[in-house]
């Protein structure tokens, strides 16, 4: 990724941090705090889909009524630590037929990198576009998270089609297992570009901790309350 030896200035906790594009290092993993982890993904997960599942079932009908013509989750395949593929569960928000469609909108994009985003996506539908700026969309992916294929903090998990154009530096990302919810997703997400995201991934990576983890979880919800950047 080229960059210059300028640093990338991002919002977390006052903390600066150099660009993405500069050498790996290894990922602190610590045994306790992976076990840790864990137990909070299991826990909240767990507890989320209980609570929630009202809410869940009233979106689901919704979708059903926006759209009858399709199923209420959309399933897609992403990849997961160290490439391991995985299918991630989302509530629909668009169209039955928006993968078809998608070549013919890749030059609209309007994030730069190797995502696809799109602020007025003719494929999402009515409901849909209150989900994604909720994020209510997302619910479904604590059955990934109670699974092990997803944690409730982490890298946003990649298309296989985007990982195929990875730089070295970028596959850091597949070191951990992906999440629901990071720095991405809380420091203005679909504002910020590929690169952008890259660097707050790898961020995260290299000074994960429990501590880091309950915050951010914290910070989402205000995100949710408060404001979107979602589209």
């Amino acid at each position: 990724m080229a960059k210059s030896s300028k640093e990338m200035e991002m919002a977390y906790a006052g903390v600066s941090y150099p660009s993405a594009g500069l050498a790996r290092s290894a990922p602190r993993s610590h045994r306790s705090y992976e076990r840790s982890k864990r137990l909070l993904d299991i826990l909240m997960a767990a507890i989320g889909l209980v609570v929630l599942s009202p809410l869940m079932v009233m979106v689901a009908v919704l979708i059903k009524i926006d759209d009858p013509r399709g199923g209420v989750l959309f399933r897609q395949v992403r990849v997961g630590k160290w490439g391991q593929e995985f299918t991630m569960f989302k509530f629909r928000s668009m169209a039955v037929d928006a993968e078809q469609r998608l070549e013919q909108l890749l030059q609209l994009n309007e994030i730069q990198g190797k995502m696809f985003k799109m602020k007025n996506d003719p494929r999402i539908t009515r409901i849909g576009r209150l989900l994604r700026k909720t994020s209510l969309d997302e619910l479904p992916q604590l059955w990934n998270v109670l699974t092990g294929e997803m944690s409730l903090v982490g890298p946003r998990p990649s298309l296989p089609r985007e990982v195929e154009q990875y730089t070295i530096a970028e596959r850091e990302r597949l070191h951990v297992i992906p999440g629901c919810t990071g720095l991405w997703q809380v420091s203005g997400r679909s504002r910020l570009s590929f690169e952008q995201m890259v660097a707050l991934d790898l961020y995260y990576i290299r000074h994960r901790n429990l501590r880091m983890d309950i915050g951010l979880i914290f910070r989402t919800f205000k995100v949710m309350i408060l404001k979107s950047d979602a589209f």
